[in-house]
């Protein structure tokens, strides 16, 4: 038993909409991505995909993405991104899994998910306030999201690691605090995993330990498509 992430699957296989066009970073990546998961990925596994899962702009037109997702080994555990605007409200998401049989397929927001001694918990975020362009609006979209990454902190409250997911890079390369950063040194949170970043912004990435939390970037286009293991 292992947990694995990977973040930006960008799925187009409900609108038809390839990211190849993009560069050769996604030629054939959905083959690929198929490839690199079943090859290293079993059953009993869990993946976390902060973000970005599919193209699809309704809930209905993203059934062909989770047959794909459902049809890949291992339980899944979904982050909103940006670009899912098929994301809905957990009840009708549930309904929606149930409904097709997707059953090894679970949703992260304002809850956590327990793996072993660790919760695995999380929230979409948002362009933290160094951004040149952070408005007020934004800080209206920055501050709710803090707190349902709150949420999801507290009610796992009770372990003594905690693993965050977030779609949004939590910081710049300028390493300056925020509250969405604040929130997570408040709790025992020893990683940070997050994607959204492509092409030339990759370069904005923040890695490595800081002040105690582990960031990794995990877009699918960074790590070529292959899942990276967090711990067994």
């Amino acid at each position: 038993m292992a947990l694995f992430t990977i973040a930006d699957l960008h799925l187009p296989l409900g609108i038809d909409k390839p990211m190849d066009i993009f560069g050769s970073a996604w030629t054939n990546y959905v083959d690929r991505l198929r490839e690199n998961w079943q090859g290293k990925i079993k059953e009993d596994d869990t993946v976390v995909i902060p973000g970005d899962f599919s193209w699809a702009t309704y809930l209905e037109q993203s059934v062909k993405d989770f047959e794909y997702l459902n049809g890949l080994n291992g339980r899944k555990i979904l982050v909103k991104g940006n670009h899912d605007y098929w994301w809905t409200t957990k009840n009708k998401l549930g309904e929606f899994t149930a409904k097709h049989g997707f059953s090894n397929i679970d949703f992260l927001q304002n809850n956590f998910f327990a793996y072993g001694d660790i919760a695995i918990c999380g929230t979409r975020g948002w362009i933290h306030p160094a951004w040149d362009s952070f408005k007020d609006e934004d800080r209206k979209i920055f501050d709710r999201e803090t707190a349902r990454l709150e949420l999801s902190l507290k009610a796992a409250s009770n372990f003594k690691e905690i693993y965050v997911f977030t779609h949004y890079p939590p910081m710049s390369t300028a390493l300056e605090g925020n509250e969405f950063v604040d929130m997570m040194k408040k709790y025992p949170v020893t990683k940070c995993i997050y994607g959204h970043l492509h092409s030339a912004s990759q370069k904005n990435a923040v890695e490595g330990v800081i002040d105690g939390i582990e960031y990794r970037l995990v877009s699918g286009d960074y790590i070529s498509f292959d899942p990276v293991k967090l711990c067994d």
